[in-house]
């Protein structure tokens, strides 16, 4: 018998980090070759993580709820199976660089000299090694770091709290008295928006006999937090515009068996949204745009990634990614639609699959909504809802004169960012939308 580690996998470019949500498998349990030992969670993603190979779990080295780095050993599993994975293999840990070259406020001489003899450890909180490698590196003591309000799992205090307390550690000395008097109303939390922190004060909420307290779950935590956020980011204006989509209709209901049949693939409204944005994005790139974190430069996208939301079977909200729309026909379009729809309900996707968005499509129609307000997703600068389409009685300009007719008729109502997307640009990049929309071509075969 010989022992091999269970390594934390790399999930994405992007990704460092995983915590740890529940262990299926306890120590002393046999394990089948990819068979779930555990599973995991970066940002919105869940994932299993499997056994190479069978054999017994000899060893956990992590609880449910840690965070932890990519490469890292978690576990450690006996088996006499002829594994490719090496035997105790070497793990290097990612290198993590100083967030002071982010950071606006530096730390002091004195700060980093007491910080270099501080023993996170001796706390009463668990800091996971990421978050204990920034608090060194930017000086910061054993009593600042156990006075950050985590937002994490059991309050634990994630990468994204201890970056949002460095630029205001200066200032919390001086209003730690006035927000110990503002509690007795009413609980507070920061939102870091660039340069600056807006303190946000929450009511105070009175429980009724009867009433149930429901505690939020992970993903709700998160999205209510980017929700926020992005609110205190940009200053949000709606457009709306009603189209009559007739034509697209009808070309869909002639030609979704045939399209079935022959690419395997159903047929939706979404790929026929996605394929017109992405060309309305072309007519218009400074919609496909972001703002740095200083509010100062604009970031051009050379990229066209277009989100869908997507509401998952526990009522939560998931965005995956269309990369590179615009170079997709609609076969592809289509194919992409309906894999990233179905592997998010089945909790399937992986961190890049929902990353790097330039722009964000709502279907709120799916819920019989005619109209929505959507809120944009941070760092776009702009998102479109589509309603449900309604037959209406209309107008119809024809060469022997004026009729009444039944049209296919939607809204379409764009959020963007005012700092960047003026009523010009805005209006004329949803109503060009519109246009493609409307103007379908009725003689496509695909």
């Amino acid at each position: 018998m010989a022992n091999f580690d269970l390594i934390m996998p790399k999930m994405g470019e992007s990704v460092a980090e995983a915590t740890i949500i529940k262990w299926t498998k306890n120590e002393g349990d046999k394990i089948k070759t990819d068979e779930t030992v555990l599973e995991i969670a970066t940002d919105k993603v869940d994932s299993e993580i499997p056994s190479p190979f069978e054999g017994t779990l000899i060893k956990r080295l992590f609880n449910e709820g840690d965070v932890v780095q990519v490469g890292t050993v978690i576990a450690v599993i006996s088996s006499d199976a002829n594994a490719t994975v090496s035997e105790n293999p070497k793990i290097s840990t990612p290198e993590i660089k100083s967030v002071s070259e982010n950071a606006e406020t530096k730390i002091s001489d004195q700060g980093s000299a007491a910080a270099a003899t501080n023993n996170y450890g001796s706390s009463e909180k668990f800091y996971s090694p990421l978050v204990k490698s920034i608090a060194k590196e930017e000086g910061i003591s054993l009593s600042e770091l156990d006075s950050i309000k985590g937002t994490g799992q059991d309050g634990r205090v994630t990468k994204a709290d201890i970056l949002a307390f460095l630029p205001n550690r200066n200032k919390s000395a001086s209003t730690s008295t006035s927000s110990k008097t503002s509690e007795t109303k009413s609980s507070t939390s920061s939102i870091t928006t660039g340069e600056n922190t807006v303190i946000v004060n929450r009511p105070a909420v009175s429980v009724g006999a009867g009433d149930e307290i429901i505690e939020m779950d992970r993903m709700r935590k998160i999205i209510a937090d980017h929700m926020i956020m992005s609110k205190h980011v940009s200053p949000h204006v709606t457009s709306f515009v009603e189209a009559d989509v007739t034509n697209l209709v009808q070309w869909r209901e002639k030609i979704k068996k045939d399209f079935e049949k022959r690419e395997g693939e159903k047929l939706t409204f979404t790929p026929l949204f996605i394929e017109a944005v992405a060309k309305a994005i072309k007519d218009y790139p400074m919609v496909n745009v972001s703002v740095d974190q200083t509010g100062t430069k604009i970031i051009k996208r050379k990229n066209i990634n277009i989100g869908m939301a997507a509401a998952l079977p526990s009522g939560n909200l998931i965005v995956p990614v269309i990369r590179n729309a615009d170079e997709k026909n609609l076969i592809g379009i289509t194919k992409a639609v309906n894999d990233l729809a179905a592997r998010a309900r089945a909790n399937k996707l992986v961190a890049d699959e929902i990353q790097g968005g330039t722009f964000t499509v709502s279907n709120v129609g799916n819920f019989g909504n005619v109209m929505g307000t959507p809120i944009i997703n941070q760092p776009q600068v702009a998102i479109l809802a589509v309603g449900t389409i309604k037959k209406k009685p209309a107008v119809i300009e024809t060469p022997q004169g004026d009729m009444i007719g039944i049209r296919h008729f939607m809204f379409l109502s764009l959020s963007y960012d005012h700092r960047v997307v003026d009523g010009s640009l805005g209006g004329s990049f949803l109503r060009r939308i519109a246009d493609y929309l409307e103007n379908w071509d009725i003689t496509r075969t695909s």
